[in-house]
């Protein structure tokens, strides 16, 4: 409740003092600048949702160590005839193997009807010398061991996987051959990736 002191009133003031004067008064003015309030804010909600997305896409690019990771050279001369080179790219082992006129009579040799995931040697290889693979076995990831098995390739001891010397499955719960990664043979190098 409140008190009122002498001479005060409880009447309202008058509309003149807190109404503008309508002569003043433009409706055309009004609602341009409310336009103009609205397309400033409408400007700066744009800018703040480029620079969101610009900074969400920044964080999903890859890192530095990533890219680094992407592509790998090996020199072919590094690697005798006959044996087995692992390397890690993109995390996983990968298996290039220089092979001697004996390895790829052989690969030629196997009828394919036999083959389980029926591929040529011609169909894995860019060069007969040079079998470039990933080294995870196609049954649950394992790394197979390199010249073991029944087949004188690749022989996987988590579930007894035999791979032939083209990689190829030959005998065991692997459903596919092992992966070929993409690679090129470049002036006496193997680039993978």
């Amino acid at each position: 409740m409140t008190v009122l002191g002498e001479g005060e009133s409880t009447t309202a003031p008058p509309p003149s003092k807190y109404l503008k004067d309508k002569a003043s008064y433009s409706d055309s003015r009004s609602r341009n600048v409310a336009y103009g309030l609205i397309g400033a804010f409408g400007f700066v909600q744009a800018v703040a949702a480029k620079n969101i997305a610009v900074n969400l896409v920044g964080t999903l690019a890859a890192s530095a160590d990533v890219l680094a990771l992407a592509k790998i050279e090996v020199n072919q001369a590094d690697i005798p005839e006959g044996k087995n080179v692992v390397l890690k790219w993109r995390g996983k082992p990968v298996f290039i193997r220089h092979r001697t006129a004996a390895d790829i009579a052989e690969a030629n040799s196997v009828d394919i009807a036999t083959l389980r995931h029926k591929e040529t040697d011609v169909e894995r290889v860019k060069e007969p010398e040079w079998l470039v693979m990933m080294g995870v076995c196609t049954h649950l990831g394992c790394v197979p061991i390199g010249d073991a098995g029944e087949y004188n390739g690749w022989f996987c001891p988590c579930h007894g996987s035999h791979y032939d010397i083209s990689g190829r499955i030959r005998k065991g719960p692997a459903p596919l051959n092992l992966e070929i990664p993409p690679y090129e043979l470049i002036d006496g190098r193997i680039v993978i990736g």
